[in-house]
């Protein structure tokens, strides 16, 4: 994946928490894109007829009790498997979410740079998945082209990361800053913010007479991940939660380290559908009252990532 506490993507990828009112019992199926299909995982289920805000979503959504999430779940500590289970920093808000509005969330597991197709051709609906919230998403751009390849999607601002760069533990290649990898390997998931942020680097090692970022992109972060521990590249590019959760645990902390600041830290959203404006708006409701309750801030504590914690839902917010 890429900069999945910053993921992800450029407009052409980028992976947070939460608990609330009504208790929630059900199954919670993982259903892959293609011919990959994840099965497991009890989301819960909630009586639309007393949650607080079940009033204020779409009617089709209150009578079918659920709400489909499109999500690349291989991006921990935001989402990923567990014993068959979605679990982590979404699934956790999401499952706080549903208590307020009386549905359970059932997580659909795909490829990052195809959720927002996903989305646009109602296989789903909303996107949560670390996405960071951009204008070029928002707009429907292609942020390498510049030219509009869709409708575009309005966010529910949930958490803040930006982008990290991970190496391999010890930083056996001096890798500091962007600026380092001017004619190096790096491998980080397609699609994502941290793809762009590379892509970009690439462009002004050119222009400072330096050579190009040699960039090898894969559809899931775990394989960037192998490339750099193996040696094969020098760099992965994270958003910051991720790359400080895997230099925690890979091999108990003896694979990675996070080297530098941030880069550009923005907000992650929940996509949803420009037309679904009604969905949108409880979505953000629902937020600002788990902001409200304290069970996000719980959510994002269990998890370590309070430093990405915000303390309105914006809509939209991505710049």
């Amino acid at each position: 994946m890429t900069a999945r506490f910053t993921r992800r993507t450029t407009a052409s990828r980028s992976r947070i928490a939460a608990i609330g009112a009504i208790a929630v019992a059900g199954t919670l199926i993982l259903t892959g894109c293609g011919d990959q299909t994840d099965k497991g995982g009890d989301s819960g289920s909630s009586s639309t007829s007393s949650a607080p805000l079940a009033s204020k979503l779409p009617a089709d959504i209150r009578k079918a009790g659920v709400i489909k999430v499109g999500s690349d779940i291989a991006y921990p500590p935001v989402e990923y498997m567990e014993n068959g289970k979605a679990v982590g920093v979404d699934p956790d808000i999401a499952d706080a979410l549903g208590k307020q509005l009386g549905v359970k969330f059932e997580f659909q597991n795909g490829k990052f740079d195809n959720l927002i197709v996903g989305l646009q051709a109602d296989r789903f609906n909303v996107i949560m998945s670390a996405m960071n919230d951009t204008k070029a998403r928002q707009d429907g751009i292609d942020s390498d082209t510049g030219k509009k390849v869709g409708s575009g999607v309005d966010f529910v601002d949930y958490f803040t990361a930006g982008t990290s760069i991970l190496v391999q533990k010890g930083n056996p290649k001096g890798i500091q800053s962007l600026d380092d990898l001017c004619g190096k390997v790096v491998a980080l998931q397609k699609g994502t913010t941290s793809e762009g942020i590379a892509k970009a680097q690439s462009t002004k090692c050119t222009k400072d007479g330096k050579k190009a970022i040699d960039l090898q992109t894969f559809d899931t972060d775990p394989e960037a991940l192998l490339r750099l521990k193996q040696g094969a590249s020098v760099a992965d590019l994270n958003d910051f939660p991720v790359a400080a959760y895997n230099a925690k645990t890979a091999s108990s902390g003896k694979d990675f380290e996070v080297v530098g600041e941030q880069i550009e830290a923005g907000p992650y959203g929940i996509a949803v559908s420009k037309e679904n404006t009604q969905l949108r708006d409880a979505l953000q409701a629902a937020m600002a009252a788990i902001i409200k309750s304290g069970d996000y801030q719980k959510i994002l504590e269990k998890w370590n990532v309070t430093q990405g914690a915000v303390t309105e839902s914006k809509i939209n917010g991505g710049s």
